[in-house]
């Protein structure tokens, strides 16, 4: 050993680098290459026994040494005791434990090598999701609010296959389960909060029948949505239809329920469907379940249903729209009357492409078991949007009215985004509440 600085053996020194360090600045290099016989060894851990040295060095520098002692003693060829001495001598100068030295000096008995056959930070591992992934998450939820996590996952996937955007290359390929644990993350939290409240569903009234589609694409069921009350005077209304087989959903507006509003709605809506309506269901509601009703339908030769009392899945479909669609976008507060006809123009424009074209729906599967029970299935695939549903179909099922083809409306689904649609919804909504609030308060 050669020294620097003062005097080899001094409490506290530490080996760092192949070199003796101290808590005072001493510094000696490891030198031991004048070591060369057993005796030698035996004499220095006599006369280092109680010197208190601590081996605090990188790795590369004690597989350094080690490598190196075991060579120049010539390891393999030493008996039982002299391998004690030697083992004794690199425990004290390097500060492996001795079941890490074994290891070592097993693997050099081997293959006369010391490789390092771990990681530096074993626990470290690369994420697969990025925080810009999370934002993108919440900002898609925020534009389709918050659908399910199947759901969302099928609006992932489209964004990349269907309309070719990078930016979900990764979360195109996330698990449902672990779309939820994005949406529990702090980064998730801080941009998208939302409140849901749990709704009752109102039983159905009226004794008739269920409608039997036999998987044809044209038996509506229809229901209406009252927009709220405020000192006595009547929000308007919303009507909503909706296919059975494909959940095609038209929504439109009327100030009253009576005759001379609602008339024209229910001929629009059911001009608004691209498939010729076979069937028109309702539940016991009197502004549907009357003779002028019964008359347009008998004119347009539309077959009309009527819910059936303590049988709520006959018109469970539209119901759940109701709260899926309609209260998410219009909420529960008053709306006046007289901003029906504004408010029917964003049905018209913005909300009814949007719910047809580009937000995904759940469709069934019906699985009976040994004892004629059926149980309902949703499987991924069949979680689509209802245009996608209508291409699905055999043609001699799909009784499309004269004019249109599944080619135009596949143009005009492809004419936006997925979050295109969204957001366009988004910024007319916010543009039509901000107009109705400012009417409102200048009337008052």
């Amino acid at each position: 050993m050669s020294l620097k600085e003062g005097s080899c053996f001094q409490r506290g020194m530490s080996l760092k680098r192949g070199c003796w360090v101290d808590h005072h600045s001493v510094v000696i290099d490891m030198n031991d290459t004048k070591l060369v016989t057993l005796e030698q060894l035996r004499g220095f851990l006599a006369g280092a026994a109680d010197l208190g040295l601590t081996a605090v060095a990188d790795p590369a520098a004690r597989y350094g040494l080690i490598k190196g002692v075991l060579k120049r003693f010539k390891y393999p060829l030493l008996g039982k005791a002299d391998r004690g001495v030697v083992r004794r001598y690199l425990l004290r100068v390097t500060g492996y434990s001795r079941p890490q030295l074994t290891r070592l000096t097993a693997q050099y008995l081997r293959s006369g090598r010391l490789v390092r056959r771990y990681r530096a930070n074993p626990s470290s591992y690369t994420r697969k999701y990025t925080p810009q992934d999370v934002l993108l998450l919440a900002e898609l939820d925020s534009l389709h609010a918050s659908l399910s996590g199947p759901a969302t996952r099928v609006l992932l996937e489209r964004a990349y296959h269907l309309f070719g955007q990078p930016a979900y290359t990764r979360l195109a390929t996330i698990s449902v389960s672990h779309l939820y644990n994005l949406r529990a993350q702090p980064l998730y939290q801080q941009q998208r909060v939302h409140y849901s409240k749990t709704q009752t569903r109102p039983s159905t009234l009226g004794v008739r029948r269920a409608p039997a589609p036999e998987g044809r694409p044209g038996f509506i069921r229809i229901d209406t949505v009252h927009q709220g009350d405020h000192d006595g005077r009547k929000g308007l209304y919303h009507i909503n239809a909706v296919d059975i087989i494909t959940q095609w959903e038209l929504v439109a507006t009327c100030e009253r329920i009576s005759e001379a509003y609602l008339l024209p709605v229910i001929g629009e809506l059911l001009a608004g469907f691209p498939f010729e309506v076979l069937g028109f269901h309702s539940d016991g509601g009197s502004e549907y379940v009357n003779h002028d009703v019964a008359k347009l339908l008998e004119k347009l030769r539309v077959e009309f249903t009527r819910s059936r009392p303590r049988h709520t899945n006959d018109n469970a479909l539209a119901e759940s729209k109701n709260a899926s669609v309609i209260r998410k976008q219009f909420g529960y507060a008053h709306i006046p009357q007289h901003h029906a006809a504004d408010m029917n123009t964003f049905c018209r424009e913005f909300l009814n492409p949007y719910i047809n074209y580009h937000r995904p729906c759940y469709f069934a599967v019906d699985d009976i078991d040994a004892k004629g029970k059926v149980r309902k299935r949703y499987p991924r695939e069949l979680i689509m949007t209802p245009f996608d549903k209508l291409r699905t179909m055999p043609s001699q099922n799909v009784n499309l009215k004269p004019g249109i083809t599944l080619d135009t409306l596949a143009q005009e689904a492809h004419q936006m985004t997925d979050n295109q649609a969204a957001k366009a919804l988004t910024d007319a909504r916010s543009k039509l509440f901000r107009s109705i609030h400012r009417r409102s308060r200048t009337a008052a």
